[in-house]
């Protein structure tokens, strides 16, 4: 065990302590924080925890973000510089976007955790924290923030299980990458509906993300490759993908 934002810095073997808990495809994390060796820090962490992040240093950035982009979560430090994480918080539960907040401040007193939440966020960890509880706290709001999932998806002979990472095909373990598990999971939480490439750029991947690149194609196409025969990813002419009918 050990603390983040007072202690060291956070290391991969660090973020690798707690295997991730998945809800849904690649959660997307928003991380406001200004000092840049922490927030730095922690986006790679969750980035190794398969989560879509990205990072800003200031409120006025973090509102332009989320003024284009919807997140799961946002990790909000409550003193941001240009627009405080106070007004930050407050716009996100007026905007009725849905994203669930935890605030992070290195006060930690009772009456100031109590402040913080009274501005409608979620939840509240003071710093030093340990890495390991920041992606808990995550993973819990990003449930509360997404329609709740069975423990296990499943099309045919296909089995995911989220809180493991584990992916079988007819009982076959699959060796998946963090993007190809992510994609693989968006597909099939979305129990047959056609999923853009968009989407799913927007799900598994983060802003520096080329809306142009091929990512999506070529992650999906190893994806296909390694689920084998018969074909269970099917391709929608302009469209997008779906998982197959069993």
């Amino acid at each position: 065990m050990y603390a983040i934002g007072g202690v060291r810095p956070v290391s991969a073997a660090d973020t690798r302590l707690t295997p991730p808990i998945w809800h849904h495809g690649a959660m997307r994390v928003l991380v406001a924080e200004d000092h840049r060796a922490l927030s730095a820090a922690i986006g790679a962490g969750l980035r190794r925890e398969g989560m879509a992040v990205d990072v800003v240093l200031d409120g006025s950035k973090a509102l332009e973000y989320l003024g284009v982009t919807r997140y799961d979560v946002v990790v909000l430090d409550r003193d941001l510089p240009r627009v405080h994480g106070d007004e930050v918080c407050r716009q996100i539960v007026a905007s009725g976007s849905g994203s669930r907040v935890l605030m992070l401040t290195a006060a930690s007193t009772v009456q100031e955790r109590v402040d913080g939440l009274g501005l409608g966020a979620d939840d509240y960890l003071p710093k030093p924290f340990d890495f390991a509880e920041l992606v808990a706290r995550i993973r819990a709001l990003g449930r509360r923030s997404a329609p709740a999932l069975p423990p296990t998806l499943e099309r045919g002979d296909l089995v995911l299980d989220p809180s493991r990472r584990v992916a079988l095909r007819s009982g076959r373990r699959l060796d998946l990458s963090a993007k190809e598990f992510a994609v693989l999971e968006c597909l099939l939480a979305s129990a047959g509906r056609v999923v853009s490439a968009e989407e799913l750029l927007e799900r598994a991947w983060d802003e520096a993300a080329d809306p142009f690149t091929t990512a999506v194609k070529s992650t999906v196409r190893r994806l296909r490759a390694k689920l084998g025969e018969p074909p269970v990813i099917d391709t929608v002419r302009e469209g997008g993908y779906r998982i197959g009918e069993p």
